[in-house]
């Protein structure tokens, strides 16, 4: 997530007037990244609402915030504007999310192996602010900070762990 630097600046521009179109139209903000791939900058939007977003949702917002983004013009460079849906198995990256998904299956991957394993899935037990639990369909849990993960996840895929 482009959250430090001049992507961070940028991410702060643009997400009063997001969150203001968003509600006007009855959506929320997920996030808001600023990266740059390859040689293009990327504005990617998430909205989502209660339900779930479709392509017409995106489209809406994206007429909708297009006009008033040129005359807030808070990026420099030419970039590409992307809105979409934060989709099924969504990143968890602020305290918003985690406290929105407790009681939901994730997916963890650990950027250390803890006990010889990366990757774990369970239910979000907790979240303290500092400390994320995930616990295991064998009862087992895990408790660990964000900056020990490589992601955190929805796994609204799989029931199994």
């Amino acid at each position: 997530m482009a959250s430090k630097g001049k992507g961070g600046a940028t991410v702060s521009a643009v997400q009063g007037l997001a969150e203001q179109i968003a509600q006007s139209l009855g959506l929320t903000i997920w996030d808001i990244t600023f990266a740059k791939e390859g040689a293009t900058f990327y504005l990617r939007i998430f909205i989502d609402k209660e339900g779930g977003v479709d392509i017409t949702d995106c489209e809406n917002f994206s007429r909708a915030i297009d006009g008033p983004l040129d005359e807030l013009d808070p990026i420099e460079q030419g970039y590409c504007l992307e809105v979409c849906s934060p989709g099924l198995e969504r990143s968890l990256t602020k305290p918003a999310h985690f406290n929105a998904c407790l009681g939901q299956r994730v997916m963890v991957r650990m950027i250390r192996p803890v006990n010889g394993q990366r990757d774990f899935k369970g239910v979000l037990e907790d979240y303290d602010g500092t400390n994320i639990t995930v616990r295991f369909d064998s009862g087992d849990g895990l408790t660990f900070t964000k900056k020990e993960t490589s992601f955190i996840k929805l796994d609204d895929f799989d029931t199994a762990e």
